[in-house]
């Protein structure tokens, strides 16, 4: 058993990269990839420490992109780290997210929220701060009790204190994962707000730039859905993968490796993953 999509405080989760590989050994799995979101940030912690595992280690990332309106991520796995573009582009996307935030702390400022940058970043990891860490700042100012009520009224897709930030292009995420020897995989595809025929054409589209396979197994996919990512992993000869995408404490019920208990994500995905790596 393998789990193949986690974050690290490096990105929005909860646990370092040895407490994940512990939990992970803990579980019984054979193999655990890191993916944070757009940062490589853990990686070497995580590597370093899978030298001394049971638990194979694999590097990976989540990008953010945007298609259709609707938010798409894709996963990178097996790619060269130190590439030079792929550093670059996490770079520019770095850059965006510190504007936004800028911008989004000034928002929830002129509504009344005394909040600063200091506060936000308490709660952040090693370089990325994005809204969960913004969130539980603003509930430990006691402004709310709840993380749901905050992006509900504040900083969910067009409330009041939103700001949208700069992303990749689907496209240039897949290219980047393969440019630096890996393989680009689309992340929990049932979570996208668009059509079954409008996925097909996305995998069309990015299969041509050199997408490698899919995230069919996932905590929020109901059954049917696993049985059509399947079908579209066959038809557009894509890796089927799968994950729990395991946040830690911001995900209480779900547990690294099973899901919420019927998650089994078998060895032989990461086999065929691996065969997609160019």
């Amino acid at each position: 058993m393998i789990d193949l999509h986690c974050h690290s405080v490096f990105s929005d989760g909860s646990n370092t990269p040895e407490e994940l590989l512990a939990l992970a050994e803990q579980g019984g799995l054979s193999a655990l990839a890191l993916t944070d979101h757009d940062t490589t940030g853990g990686l070497e912690r995580f590597m370093a420490a899978g030298k001394a595992s049971s638990v194979e280690v694999v590097p990976g990332i989540e990008l953010s992109a945007e298609f259709s309106g609707s938010a798409l991520h894709i996963l990178g796995y097996l790619f060269d780290v130190q590439n030079s573009e792929l550093q670059e582009a996490l770079a520019w996307v770095r850059e965006g997210r510190k504007e936004r935030n800028v911008q989004m702390l000034e928002k929830l400022n002129a509504l009344g929220y005394d909040l600063t940058m200091d506060d936000v970043r308490k709660y952040a990891g090693d370089e990325l701060v994005g809204r969960p860490h913004f969130a539980s700042a603003l509930m430990a100012g006691g402004h709310f009790k709840h993380p749901n009520k905050i992006y509900r009224q504040l900083l969910g897709k067009g409330k009041a204190a939103y700001i949208n930030r700069r992303r990749l292009t689907p496209v240039q995420c897949v290219e980047i994962i393969s440019n630096a020897g890996g393989a680009a995989v689309i992340a929990h595809p049932g979570q996208m707000k668009i059509t079954r025929n409008k996925l097909r054409r996305l995998v069309r589209s990015l299969k041509d730039v050199g997408l490698g396979g899919m995230e069919v197994l996932h905590p929020s996919h109901q059954q049917h859905q696993v049985a059509a990512f399947e079908q579209i992993c066959a038809d557009f000869d894509l890796a089927p993968t799968g994950g729990t995408d395991f946040h830690g404490v911001i995900t209480p019920d779900l547990r690294l490796g099973v899901g919420f208990g019927n998650l089994d994500v078998p060895d032989r995905l990461l086999v065929g993953l691996k065969a997609r790596c160019s």
